[in-house]
């Protein structure tokens, strides 16, 4: 009849510790693989793959060398590999960026190092106020440059 306390499903407890932050403290190396369902903040140094369906916040004194896989980074310190976010990657004054990144959207304060190939894939949308032009194929395009640059021939 009381008993409901022993049913409680441990779902909850798995979603509470998920959208906790965890944290990588300054002065702390972990070299492996890291995979996360809830935010991360970065302090310290990690060689190895990060993973989370969270947010990654770099601090001033933290290094990521490897793959990073996430939603959304902002970087204040270093990383070197492989980036790849679906949402915002955001670089702050101090950060120092090397390698591949694969992104939606990128956001470079002025003083950031941004060394690295950049692929930024997303939707494009019209301007409100812009008509929506109709494409030519690109040759035709290039066609109709070349012809209108150079005077036709008279044999």
């Amino acid at each position: 009849m009381f008993s409901s306390d022993n049913k409680k499903p441990k779902q909850t407890t798995t979603m509470e510790t998920s959208t906790q932050q965890n944290i990588i403290a300054q002065g702390t190396k972990i070299v492996g693989d890291i995979a996360s369902e809830g935010p991360f903040r970065i302090d310290g140094t990690v060689e190895g793959n990060v993973k989370t369906s969270g947010k990654v916040v770099i601090g001033k004194s933290g290094f990521i060398k490897g793959t990073l896989q996430g939603e959304n980074a902002d970087f204040e310190g270093k990383f070197s590999g492989k980036l790849i976010l679906s949402g915002t990657l955001s670089l702050k004054t101090t950060a120092h960026i090397e390698g591949e990144v694969h992104t939606s959207k990128l956001a470079v304060e002025p003083g950031a190092t941004f060394n690295a190939t950049c692929s930024m894939k997303g939707t494009v949308k019209a301007l409100p106020n812009e008509p929506v032009k109709p494409k030519q194929p690109e040759q035709q395009q290039a066609k109709a440059t070349q012809a209108s640059q150079r005077p036709e021939r008279q044999a």
